[in-house]
């Protein structure tokens, strides 16, 4: 157990950190997910830019890595630039 004050409340502090870094990595997971199974080209463009902010928020946060970010980015935007079009 720790002994002095500041190493308690860092204790504290940090457990806090880690489980809103934990619920925004899981948030952006999902996002991603969602985007890469989408089918509508029109749907993906629109939900793009949402998900590329996310990523680039947690990778400025140093939750998930920058080089981690720049490959999300790179594959989720060559999957919705090759997305066909739907005819109606």
């Amino acid at each position: 157990m720790a002994n002095h004050k500041s190493s308690i409340k860092r204790i504290r502090s940090n457990d806090a950190k880690r489980l809103r870094n934990r619920y925004q990595a899981k948030t952006m997971r999902n996002a991603v997910k969602e985007l890469r199974t989408e089918e509508v080209k029109a749907t993906a463009t629109e939900k793009l830019p949402k998900v590329i902010a996310m990523v680039d928020k947690l990778a400025k946060k140093n939750v998930i890595h920058k080089n981690k970010a720049a490959n999300l980015k790179s594959k989720l935007t060559k999957k919705v630039n090759g997305l066909k079009a739907k005819a109606k």
